[in-house]
């Protein structure tokens, strides 16, 4: 029987102060600048979540030694640009979309051919958005066929192609973090520059841990394009050590349930607030939430800062274009603070949602369906009607989505009753002390 998590509604106003685990898009990034560097290199603060350990048990199997120091801490001995080794079998990726598609974009350049796949739900996401780019470098991409023509789906085969890979420029139809980041890796070992443009800017982790490393890349002043050109340069990358930040989209989670709970007062430590990471916190104001920022200092190139929000009440609003891209995993949860707030909320352009973890888009719908909130699903996005909803206590699939079953969760914490989210063993992959600190927080869970 997969997990379920058992909420009871109506809590106590929620009181203290915690931290977060690392944020799982720096980690993914600093173990693998870590195993591609010239030496040994720390990595503290990662989140010991399911996602990160793919890609550090795949990074093992490539033939990088990495060992654990403690809680969320590693040492890893680089092995360079060319230092990878064939796997002895496949390289199993979970239900990391992160782990996958970089992993790609650094396997591409290889001489040997590697097999990337995952659970059921990552082996039904669509590839062919990373795989076209890299094809166009001249690397191998083949995957699965699936029901939409002119789609691949994980397993994966990639890389084995005997030239090296030549720089391209590359218009993205979507803004992409996890594209982006595959096709710089791979542009590492490209014969010539590679430019990467995309529609808004997506989080832009990989540009400055490149820039921190010495890496010859630079960046439009809009954001849209980030060019690498290797040319010249020696294609080594230093070892560096990192400390990862805590992840702002854990972090939301604590901060709308402090916003939702009467009397509520959070502070929550040591958060990565990257701009291109920081919509939901826009979003939250935009809804008349009270969170603000205190300490702020920059820690490895990252801008980070501690929160502290309060309860307080919300209205409607609108959320599109480049302010969905930089709050698109959290807008599950939006569309939860949406539900109980007074007057309606849009969420537009967030077609990308389709095909996250599970369809966001239907898994959100059918999430406020069960708590009897009035929705109206969009092709691209979202209306919530807002109050006065009937809030009832709800039994919530969440399709093996971790964001839909902590979105569930907030969302009970304001209900009265008890609340049954089924199959949440997913929640581990991003935030495996969800539970935990929303206790520690004065929530009843169980």
């Amino acid at each position: 029987m997969s997990a379920r998590l058992i909420v009871r509604g109506r809590a106590r106003a929620l009181a203290g102060e915690l931290a977060v685990p690392g944020d799982k898009s720096i980690g993914h990034r600093a173990v693998i600048f870590g195993a591609l560097g010239g030496g040994r290199a720390i990595v503290q603060g990662l989140s010991g979540g399911e996602d990160n350990r793919r890609t550090v048990l795949a990074l093992t199997a490539l033939g990088v030694a990495i060992r654990e120091l403690g809680p969320g801490a590693l040492e890893i001995d680089g092995i360079g640009l060319d230092g990878l080794r064939a796997a002895a079998g496949a390289l199993d990726c979970g239900n990391s979309g992160t782990s996958i598609r970089l992993l790609s974009g650094l396997l591409a350049p290889q001489r040997f051919s590697s097999r990337l796949t995952g659970d059921e739900y990552l082996r039904a996401r669509p590839m062919m958005r990373v795989a076209e780019p890299l094809r166009l470098m001249g690397a191998i991409v083949d995957g699965a066929a699936g029901k939409k023509s002119g789609e691949i789906y994980p397993p994966l085969t990639v890389g084995g192609t005997a030239a090296r890979l030549h720089g391209i420029t590359y218009s993205s139809k979507v803004a992409s973090a996890q594209v982006k980041s595959a096709v710089l890796l791979a542009a590492l070992q490209a014969d010539g520059p590679t430019v990467f443009v995309e529609p808004e800017q997506s989080r832009d982790h990989t540009e400055r841990m490149l820039r921190h490393l010495g890496v010859p890349i630079s960046c439009s002043a809009d954001g849209l394009s980030a060019t690498l050109d290797p040319t010249g340069w020696d294609r080594r990358l230093p070892a560096r050590d990192w400390q990862v930040p805590g992840d702002l989209s854990s972090a939301a989670f604590l901060l709308g349930a402090a916003s939702l709970v009467p009397g509520s007062s959070v502070l929550v430590r040591g958060v990565g607030c990257n701009p291109t990471r920081t919509g939901f916190l826009d979003v939250l104001r935009a809804m008349g939430g009270r969170v603000e920022r205190v300490a702020e200092r920059d820690q490895g190139g990252e801008p980070v800062a501690d929160l502290r929000c309060f309860a307080a009440p919300l209205r409607g609003t609108e959320i599109a274009g480049a302010l969905t891209v930089r709050a698109i995993d959290e807008l599950p949860l939006i569309a939860v603070l949406a539900a109980h707030a007074d007057g309606p909320t849009e969420i537009r352009d967030a077609a990308e949602l389709r095909v996250k973890e599970s369809d966001r888009i239907a898994a959100t719908a059918a999430l406020l369906r069960a708590f009897g909130v009035e929705v109206e699903e969009r092709p691209d996005g979202l209306r919530i009607a807002g109050r006065p909803a009937r809030f009832r206590p709800a039994i919530v699939d969440s399709h093996g989505d971790h964001r839909i079953a902590m979105s569930a969760a907030v969302c009970a914490l304001a209900v009265d009753g008890e609340t049954c989210i089924d199959d949440t063993a997913n929640i581990a992959t991003s935030f495996p002390t969800f539970q935990s600190a929303l206790s520690q927080l004065g929530a009843q869970l169980s």
